[in-house]
């Protein structure tokens, strides 16, 4: 199942409607990676693997987009393959819960 929103609010939402529904999620947060304590929180909610994905490689990018309120909490990150992220991520999390 996918998920898009611009709207911190629906991601949160989508998050906790998540909990004991999924047994993984890939996310890619976009600018909430460095502001949403909010996604964070709800992230903490859910007792599976988390695979955070960036287009671009935040790393490499100004000071403030270099700290990620997900990646402490991930079981992994990818950043800065483009879209490949994401089939990286599926490919990741398939192995990851068997």
């Amino acid at each position: 199942e996918t998920f898009q929103s611009n709207h911190e609010g629906a991601i949160v939402d989508r998050i906790q409607a998540a909990y004991k529904q999924v047994s993984g999620v890939i996310i890619n947060p976009a600018a909430y990676t460095h502001t949403s304590v909010a996604i964070r929180d709800a992230l903490l909610l859910l007792d599976v693997p988390i695979i955070e994905v960036h287009i671009s490689n935040i790393h490499k990018r100004e000071q403030f987009r270099k700290h990620s309120y997900v990646a402490d909490i991930a079981t992994g990150q990818i950043a800065g393959l483009g879209v490949e992220g994401y089939y990286l991520a599926f490919e990741a999390l398939s192995k990851i819960i068997g």
